[in-house]
């Protein structure tokens, strides 16, 4: 980490001294990428080894990044770059692989379903081939295993089951002594993704248990239920980890909620922006970006991005969902209404998540 701070304050200088900036790899890297684009100092720069089809609509890519890279723990998130016709495109995803392959051989995975409609995974399943160099971001994100070990319960939905991969992978190899329990739910058994690893996972680790659940094989969907919970050894005891689609995430909290769970045993992570209920809120308002000179009126109707965006600004961002805090911009004056949580902001300087912040009147931001 020391080599890496080193690195960057003499990229600042030699910026601040040849074009009285601190970002000189806006000027140098496209020379870099077409020498060599693992060369590149905006992002770490990460090469795709290999494309591994899981199922009819999802790939996992083995990665490389470069060395410079600073890993992550079982559970994280990263944002990557990929340039979609002509114009860089930043998304998050969530790593799949344990940390140890990291470690031992350099490589990273991302497990990604392609989403209908979607410009940035659909790209991914259509066009990026090995050999290929992405745009990899630092690791970030809490969904993290217990420290010390105690009793897991997983409910994981579709591609939700991504970081729960590395976390299982991870507990397995560090034999993690406490009782682990997956409830996967899939449309049908065909829509298992790392099947194969699952089952060698379960065949290797003893205290997995594994119940891959199709919700749509029968004549009535079968989704989670409370005797699924209600069967689980020691349920009172489980921290739950929470990952896949909305209905599944609603359905868990309401039944954990029924059962006594605590908000602090429950940890979730998402795959779409959740929305608190606003109520009656009076939202909308003038946006006045002061950088660029331009107010812009809003309805209440659109985040911070999405009003920046829509007046032609490029503001810095990832994840849009509230997790990633690359957006975070400062407000000077105004106040906003996180969408996330329902809270409302000061109404001076601060700063706030662009992504999950919609105005409640005039707002001025320092972009």
């Amino acid at each position: 980490m020391l080599a890496k701070q080193t690195q960057q304050k003499a990229l600042h200088w030699l910026g601040r001294q040849l074009f009285n900036r601190d970002d000189p790899e806006a000027f140098f890297d496209p020379l870099l990428e077409r020498i060599n684009p693992m060369w590149v100092q905006e992002y770490t720069p990460a090469r795709v080894e290999q494309i591994l089809s899981e199922t009819g609509d999802t790939k996992t890519l083995v990665l490389k990044p470069a060395r410079r890279w600073s890993g992550f723990r079982a559970g994280q998130h990263v944002n990557i770059c990929v340039e979609v016709d002509g114009v860089r495109r930043n998304r998050t995803f969530s790593l799949s692989s344990s940390p140890l392959l990291w470690q031992e051989q350099g490589l990273v995975t991302l497990t990604i379903k392609r989403l209908p409609g979607g410009l940035v995974t659909n790209w991914l399943h259509d066009h990026l081939q090995t050999g290929a160099v992405i745009g990899l971001g630092e690791a970030f994100g809490d969904f993290l295993i217990p420290e010390p070990a105690r009793p897991v319960l997983f409910i994981a939905g579709g591609s939700g089951i991504t970081p729960v991969l590395s976390q299982l992978e991870t507990m397995a190899a560090q034999d993690y002594r406490a009782p682990v329990t997956l409830l996967y739910f899939v449309r049908t058994r065909d829509d298992v993704i790392a099947r194969e690893k699952l089952l060698a996972l379960k065949a290797r680790y003893s205290a997995l248990t594994l119940n891959i659940i199709a919700t749509n094989e029968s004549r009535e969907p079968r989704y989670l239920r409370g005797q699924d919970l209600d069967a689980v050894p020691g349920i009172k005891a489980r921290q739950v980890y929470l990952c896949g689609p909305k209905g599944l995430m609603d359905l868990a909290q309401g039944l954990l909620s029924e059962r006594g769970f605590a908000d602090a045993d429950i940890h979730s992570t998402f795959f779409s922006v959740p929305s608190a209920n606003l109520g009656n809120e009076t939202l909308g308002g003038e946006v006045q970006f002061e950088g660029s000179q331009m107010v812009v009126g809003s309805e209440g109707d659109a985040t911070l991005l999405e009003i920046a965006e829509a007046a032609g600004l490029t503001p810095r961002h990832g994840c849009r969902m509230g997790i990633c805090h690359q957006c975070s911009c400062r407000k000077t004056t105004g106040t906003v209404i996180n969408r996330l949580t329902g809270q409302t902001s000061g109404p001076g300087e601060e700063t706030v998540q662009l992504c999950i912040s919609v105005p409640r009147g005039p707002v001025s931001l320092d972009l």
